[in-house]
């Protein structure tokens, strides 16, 4: 479990660096908005992606708090003893809330900004929490639509794909994770967000993973088994298309 605990801190961290880092870049590249967001989203594509790939055998690779509370919410409900999950919660998400803020500050020191600089990105009106609430439940819809109906092994690319199609059709460009929310609000860069703004984020990205888990029961009914089966990537050397016998794992972004 520590292990596990250690790679969703280090995924969390890496997936946050490529975010900010690319927002940095993307600006001091060009001053056109819609480049700069194209850059980030391609950039945030293909480093989740790799990242899901790397890291899912080990941890499941969530790098997301909604995403861990959604398998611990589904594994309470078909598990007779939740405890193997309630731990995995209580490391995860520590772990991730830390690889967050740790992720946004090697950013900033990458290209010489400083270390910690709250954002000064206001981001609160009603449309951008409304777009986290899509860009949330679609992001549960998927990972737990994929582990139902056999597809885990897709998660890399399926995942990825989802939040660089998200950055675009949501309002929010969506953040979609509550410890990218917080690790974004240390950075004063293109991809920050205002600590004002992130507590409407943290609600509407909850909302928005309970409106997922709604839609994952509309569309594949309640699970049957003893667990809700690969969450995003099996871990621990199972074959990407036989159930994984765990509820706390999953992944990301």
């Amino acid at each position: 479990m520590l292990r596990r605990a250690v790679v969703e801190g280090l995924g969390t961290a890496a997936l946050v660096a490529v975010v900010v880092g690319s927002g940095i870049q993307a600006t001091e590249l060009t001053r056109d908005a819609g480049t700069q967001l194209l850059a980030d989203s391609l950039a945030t594509v293909f480093g989740l992606g790799v990242l899901i790939a790397l890291l899912g055998p080990v941890s499941g690779a969530h790098f997301n708090p909604a995403v861990t509370l959604a398998a611990w919410f589904t594994g309470r409900r078909t598990r007779a003893d939740d405890a193997p999950v309630l731990r995995a919660v209580a490391a995860y998400v520590p772990a991730q809330l830390a690889g967050a803020i740790v992720g946004a500050v090697l950013a900033d020191a990458m290209f010489g900004k400083p270390l910690v600089h709250f954002s000064t990105h206001d981001r609160s009106a009603g449309h951008l929490w409304l777009g986290e609430v899509v860009a949330t439940a679609g992001l549960i819809w998927l990972i737990f639509g994929l582990a139902r109906a056999g597809r885990a092994h897709l998660a890399p690319l399926l995942v990825a794909s989802y939040i660089g199609a998200a950055y675009w059709f949501t309002s929010s460009t969506s953040f979609a994770n509550p410890a990218v929310t917080i690790g974004r609000a240390f950075t004063d860069t293109f991809a920050g967000i205002a600590p004002t703004s992130v507590l409407p984020f943290l609600a509407a990205q909850l909302t928005g993973a309970a409106a997922g888990l709604g839609l994952v029961v509309l569309c594949f009914g309640r699970p049957a088994g003893a667990s809700e089966d690969e969450v995003t990537v099996p871990h621990g050397g199972q074959q990407p298309a036989a159930p994984a016998r765990s509820t706390e794992e999953g992944a990301l972004a």
